[in-house]
């Protein structure tokens, strides 16, 4: 990597650094709006971009990555909240039907391409670590309740892992 410090950037170059280290990358239109799609461990994931930058065309300061799970029954907020207090980076948030995992990357300021790289790995690391998170409180759950099974599956538009999906019984 360069010793350049970024201060923005587009998404192709975002999508071009991503490939670089791994990632099959497409850019994609969705409402309108240009983003970046991807996947890892069998989660298909957004990188949106945020703010613009008013005197560059097409610069961003910022990006959020999301991914996002159907959820069918009940996802107790207790298991939401550990998750969150556990992990400083990810966030995890229920919204109707689904579970959204979310974590912004900024360069206000200007940062480094290494720090940019980084902040990819712990993406990774942390949608990684979600199944096996989900389906070890889960699995807490079921053994003081046992009715029937909700299901966290990932919204990924390509096909999902076996892992990619956590069964749940929670009243």
């Amino acid at each position: 990597m360069s010793d350049t410090v970024l201060n923005s950037f587009t998404l192709e170059s975002l999508r071009d650094l991503l490939q670089t280290v791994g990632y099959r990358v497409e850019m994609v239109t969705n409402a309108d709006m240009p983003l970046l799609r991807s996947s890892t461990a069998g989660f298909a994931f957004d990188i949106r971009p945020g703010n613009r930058l008013a005197n560059e065309d097409g610069g961003y300061v910022d990006f959020t990555f999301s991914a996002w799970l159907n959820i069918e029954g009940e996802l107790p907020l207790d298991v939401v909240n550990r998750w969150n207090a556990l992990r400083r980076f990810g966030r995890l948030q229920v919204v109707p039907g689904y579970l959204a995992m979310t974590m912004d990357v900024s360069f206000i300021g200007g940062v480094m391409p290494n720090h940019v790289r980084a902040q990819v790995e712990i993406w990774d690391h942390l949608v990684q670590a979600l199944v096996p998170y989900l389906r070890e409180e889960l699995q807490k759950l079921d053994t003081v309740k046992t009715v029937d099974a909700p299901v966290v599956e990932s919204e990924a538009q390509a096909p999902v892992e076996p892992r990619a999906a956590a069964e749940a019984r929670v009243a």
